[in-house]
């Protein structure tokens, strides 16, 4: 992978760049994105894509950092662009079940961004353990924790607005 086409991967289209807190701004670059996707082919293509953008992004990762001391430096975002999406894959399937633009479940895109964030910043349990991996797949990994926490989050939210208040 050249270096160019790293930079452009690991920096999800340079949203990376942006300051202060490229790790934000990675996470909100992710939102559109998966608003397409979903737009395209529903859950599957978002499940696809995710899947994708983490094997490209642990390639990217290494192509990006090779030769570097900080194996994860802050423009780094592609970890946060799939820990995104998967924080969204409650909010994308219950679109799709329910029949509805997945922008009505607005709410679960709001829990989801916060909860994803709070997770990954804090990185509590095995977030924390994959973060010190030190490598590209430990870069990519603790997002896909904070991912899957967020996610169940959602969930929970989800169940507390519509289960316990119906």
């Amino acid at each position: 992978m050249s270096p160019a086409t790293a930079k452009l991967i690991a920096t999800f289209f340079y949203s990376g760049l942006l300051r202060p807190a490229p790790g934000t701004w990675g996470s909100l670059a992710a939102l559109p994105a998966a608003w397409l996707l979903h737009q395209i082919g529903g859950p599957v293509a978002l499940t696809g894509a995710t899947i994708l953008a983490y094997l490209i992004g642990v390639k990217a990762t290494e192509a990006y950092t090779a030769g570097k001391s900080d194996h994860d430096p802050s423009e780094v975002v592609i970890d946060e662009v799939v820990g995104m999406w998967i924080a969204l894959f409650p909010v994308s399937f219950g679109a799709r079940l329910m029949g509805v633009d997945i922008l009505a479940l607005y709410p679960g895109w709001i829990v989801a961004f916060l909860a994803f964030r709070l997770f990954d910043i804090t990185k509590w349990g095995p977030i924390g353990k994959a973060d010190r991996r030190g490598d590209a797949t430990g870069v990519m990994m603790d997002d896909v924790w904070a991912g899957v926490a967020a996610a169940i989050v959602v969930i929970i939210a989800a169940y507390a607005a519509h289960g316990l208040m119906a």
